[in-house]
């Protein structure tokens, strides 16, 4: 539409220049409000003509500014490598005649030539081939982590028979041990209101001093099995009562009633003693009369006791 409030018949003849029928196209509200009246016929054919013109020749001048832009642009959007419209027309046939194919009315043109590319030669030198000094050595790394351990291996061969070493020092002889006593007594011995150890006064043995004569008792100083005896001559009349004692602890027992006649009673037994264990003999305290026959001349009463095996023989 060319107009507001004009139908496009009206404007064709508005445009030919008929007066009476332009009027008649005007609407009675437009005449009296001029600026409702149509562009087209507030300024007539004459000024319409010039304005397209002015117009196209202002279309004229941007196309010749804008032109160097529009080309700049096509050759950035063309394929560097492929070879512009200029260079398009110089074509040569497949058979190799070289001759040029392009229309009679152009002018005649040399085919391009192509400047060959110049290589400089750069010289290079492998600096592998270039030794520096050594340089220190670093420190040592961390020790990593123990990998797992292998499956062992199959024997290896035997070696080679070695030479025969030189003579060693002499070592330790054996320790053999021993301990051994044997005790005697010649006084008579009568019983009293508490247990007497029986105190010996003849020494046969006493290996290394382990009988104390002073106490009457074994002190047990090599660990082992010991073997014991004792010997008694009993009195008229009276009982005889003794005991072989460990300790405190009673192992074994001389006993003999009462009687007419004085005999000879023994007892022997063997016992494990360890370190600082005593064997001794005690006499029976006096609920009834209890004694042991000796005189000074001959001894009737013996105690006496020797090491069998020592516990460090295993």
């Amino acid at each position: 539409m060319l107009s507001l409030g004009v139908q496009e018949g009206d404007v064709l003849k508005t445009l030919s220049g008929d007066k009476t029928q332009r009027d008649r196209a005007v609407q009675p509200s437009q005449r009296k409000h001029p600026q409702c009246i149509p562009w087209t016929l507030r300024f007539g054919p004459a000024k319409i003509k010039m304005l397209m013109s002015n117009l196209v020749l202002l279309g004229v001048v941007f196309a010749k500014w804008a032109e160097p832009y529009i080309t700049q642009n096509r050759d950035a959007e063309q394929d560097p490598y492929e070879p512009r419209d200029s260079q398009r027309s110089t074509e040569y046939y497949r058979d190799g005649s070289g001759t040029e194919c392009r229309r009679c009315c152009d002018p005649a043109e040399e085919p391009p030539q192509y400047a060959s590319p110049h290589y400089q030669i750069v010289p290079q030198i492998n600096i592998t081939i270039l030794k520096g000094e050594k340089g220190d050595a670093g420190g040592r790394g961390p020790y990593g982590k123990s990998g797992k351990s292998g499956q062992t291996g199959p024997r290896g061969p035997h070696g080679v028979k070695g030479t025969k070493g030189s003579i060693g020092s002499p070592g330790e002889a054996c320790k053999s041990y021993y301990a051994a006593f044997s005790v005697g007594r010649k006084k008579a011995l009568h019983s009293n209101d508490y247990y007497q150890a029986m105190i010996f006064d003849t020494e046969f043995v006493n290996l290394y001093g382990h009988f104390n004569m002073f106490t009457g008792k074994f002190f047990c100083y090599v660990p082992g099995i010991y073997f014991f005896s004792l010997n008694a001559h009993t009195w008229n009349q009276k009982e005889t009562y003794l005991h072989v004692m460990k300790n405190e602890q009673e192992m074994a027992i001389l006993y003999a009633q009462p009687s007419d006649r004085s005999i000879m009673q023994s007892q022997s037994l063997m016992l494990e003693l360890e370190r600082d264990d005593q064997v001794w003999v005690r006499l029976y305290k006096g609920e009834r009369e209890n004694a042991v026959f000796s005189d000074d001349f001959d001894t009737y009463i013996t105690f006496s006791g020797h090491l069998i095996k020592a516990k460090s023989e295993g």
